[in-house]
């Protein structure tokens, strides 16, 4: 069993109404970065504001912490929990086959959504205090297909994909030593190191993909992703460099 990463707290709690909200609460007083886990939520929610299902034996957890730099910099930690979060899904399961993952914020097994990331900050302009890191993962159990709209990918489940039975208190621990190493590794080494691993596991590399936003929608190849974390599009009309979408193939 992986040991706990030294200077993160855990705060772990039977109910709550989201990790999320959780870490926004906690935040004026928290002195370092910490995780907070809950067995159950009662609001938990998505990109988007959209809902999220946390079935029982599901993870679901938010890292609180305070970056250094600005909001664009604190938002490539999502492509820092990615990583992590194959890191742990191999620790767990013994197979790092089949695992992908899709810009800007899901860990794919099989080709099924397998967890999702959601970052908010709290502060003023561009003086970030906190970012919280939200996190579910279907260890155990994949929301029903007609709660989701359409379009997505299906949901799938870490027992269902690969025999898995783990129990989210074990998952995390794993996702927090992972989530350790690569946070040391950005800070030290900035985020190309991060961005090249990322892009060896990135869903649909090469492949023409949908990105799309509230008002526009784009096609095009996927080529890569850049420096500032954008998802990278050979379009009809040229690259396009795209820093927030929902990705659909």
């Amino acid at each position: 069993m992986t040991d706990w990463p030294q200077g993160y707290g855990l705060h772990v709690l039977q109910t709550v109404d989201s990790t999320l909200n959780e870490a926004s609460r906690i935040a004026p007083t928290a002195t370092g970065p910490v995780w907070i886990m809950a067995y159950n939520q009662t609001a938990a929610r998505g990109r988007r504001g959209r809902a999220w299902a946390n079935p029982v034996g599901n993870l679901a957890a938010t890292l609180l912490m305070r970056p250094s730099g600005n909001p664009e910099q604190a938002a490539l930690r999502s492509f820092v929990a990615a990583l992590a979060l194959c890191d742990a899904c191999v620790a767990v399961s013994g197979r790092s086959d089949g695992l992908s993952l899709k810009w800007p914020n899901d860990v794919l097994l099989n080709g099924g959504k397998l967890a999702g990331i959601l970052l908010e900050g709290t502060g003023q302009g561009r003086d970030l205090s906190h970012l919280a890191i939200g996190i579910g993962v279907n260890l155990s159990q994949s929301p029903p297909t007609d709660a989701l709209e359409e379009g997505a990918v299906r949901p799938v489940s870490l027992l269902s994909e690969t025999g898995a039975d783990v129990m989210p208190e074990d998952f995390l621990t794993e996702l927090a030593a992972a989530f350790a190493r690569y946070e040391t590794q950005f800070v030290t080494y900035g985020f190309e190191p991060i961005r090249t691993a990322w892009l060896d596991r990135a869903a649909r590399l090469g492949e023409v993909i949908t990105a799309k936003t509230a008002r526009s929608e784009t096609m095009g190849t996927f080529e890569t992703v850049d420096a500032g974390g954008n998802l990278v599009l050979n379009t009809a009309k040229g690259r396009v460099a795209i820093p927030a979408a929902d990705v659909y193939f």
